[in-house]
C-alpha cells in the first residue's frame, strides 16, 4: 500500500481546483436559496457534492497515477467519470445554484446572450439536437467503445492531451445521457419511465458487451499495457485486462441497476410516481 502514500500519487492540477470552486459556488447558491432547507434540498446536496469527491478521486488521487501501468484501475476511473459521478451530480440539479452567485449584472446579459440572443441561435440548435435521447444514447456509447478500440485507447496512454480530450468526451456525454435516465434530473423529462427503462437496459446492454470482449480474449488487446515489463501486484497483461472486464462487468452495472429498479417501480406503481412529481414541482 505504499504507492498510496506517494505524493505523486495524489496530484494536485488545474482540475481539482476547478473541482473545490464548483463546490463553493454550490454552497453559496444554497444558502442564499429563497427556500427553507428540508430534507429533500439536504439529499440533493449530498448527492452534489458526492459527485464532486467521486469526480476529485476519478483525477486526482492513485486511480489517476496508476490507470497507465493497471488496465483494471484504469477502467474503475472510466466508470467513476461515466457511470457514478455524472448521475449523481445531476441530481443534485446543481444549474440553478451554481449561478445564484453570480453577480446580477453579469447573469441577466449572460442568459440573454446564451437563451435568445441571435448570435448563438446556431449553437443553441445543435445543442437541442446533441441533448435529444436518441443523440445522447448514440454519443454516450459510441464514445465508450470507440475510445475502447486499440489503437484509439493505446494513443491515450502516449499523449497526455489525447488522454484528457478521452475524459472530457466520456464525462460531457455522460451528463447529456444520464439527464434522459434519471428520474427527476430534468424538469421537463422528455421519456416515459417505459422509454426510461428500454434506454437504460440497451446502455447496460452495451457496457456488457464491452466487458465480454474484454474478458474473453485470449490475448492482451492494448500494446501499451502488454509492453510493460511489470505491473503492481505482480498481475500478468490478460489477468490485468480481465479483471477490468470484470469491472465494466459489475462495478460499472450498479448505477445503471439501482436507476432502473427506481424506474421499474415508478412504471408499476404510476400514481406515486404522480405524487413525487407533483412534490417535485411544488419545490420548484
Amino acid at each position: 500500500m505504499g504507492f498510496l502514500l506517494r505524493s505523486s500519487s495524489w496530484p494536485v492540477d488545474w482540475p481539482l481546483a476547478a473541482i473545490v470552486v464548483i463546490a463553493m459556488l454550490y454552497l453559496v447558491g444554497g444558502r442564499m436559496s429563497a427556500t427553507q432547507s428540508d430534507a429533500g434540498k439536504r439529499w440533493r446536496g449530498a448527492a452534489f457534492y458526492g459527485g464532486l469527491a467521486i469526480l476529485a478521486l476519478a483525477v486526482g488521487s492513485p486511480i489517476d497515477a496508476y490507470s497507465g501501468e493497471l488496465f483494471w484501475v484504469h477502467m474503475v476511473q472510466h466508470v467513476l467519470l461515466m457511470m457514478v459521478a455524472p448521475p449523481l451530480l445531476l441530481l443534485g440539479r446543481p444549474w440553478p445554484r451554481l449561478s445564484r452567485p453570480l453577480p446580477l449584472g453579469l447573469r441577466r446579459p449572460l442568459a440573454r446572450s446564451v437563451l435568445a440572443g441571435p448570435t448563438l441561435g446556431p449553437v443553441r440548435g445543435a445543442s437541442r439536437w446533441l441533448a435529444a435521447p436518441l443523440a445522447s444514447f448514440t454519443l454516450f456509447n459510441g464514445t465508450l467503445l470507440l475510445w475502447h478500440v486499440p489503437a484509439l485507447y493505446d494513443l491515450t496512454l502516449r499523449d497526455g492531451p489525447v488522454h484528457d480530450l478521452e475524459h472530457a468526451l466520456f464525462f460531457g456525454t455522460a451528463l447529456l445521457f444520464w439527464v434522459h435516465l434519471l428520474p427527476g434530473a430534468s424538469g421537463r423529462p422528455q421519456l416515459a419511465d417505459g422509454a426510461r427503462a428500454v434506454y437504460g437496459i440497451a446502455a447496460l446492454l452495451v457496457s456488457w458487451i464491452l466487458a465480454i470482449v474484454l474478458g474473453l480474449a485470449q490475448e492482451p488487446l492494448y500494446s501499451a499495457y502488454a509492453s510493460l515489463a511489470q505491473r503492481p501486484g505482480g498481475l500478468s497483461a490478460l489477468g490485468d485486462q480481465q479483471l477490468a472486464a470484470g469491472v465494466m462487468w459489475v462495478p460499472g452495472s450498479v448505477p445503471y441497476c439501482i436507476v432502473l429498479a427506481v424506474v421499474a417501480l415508478r412504471w408499476l406503481d404510476p400514481a406515486a410516481g404522480a405524487g413525487r412529481r407533483r412534490k417535485l414541482a411544488g419545490e420548484h
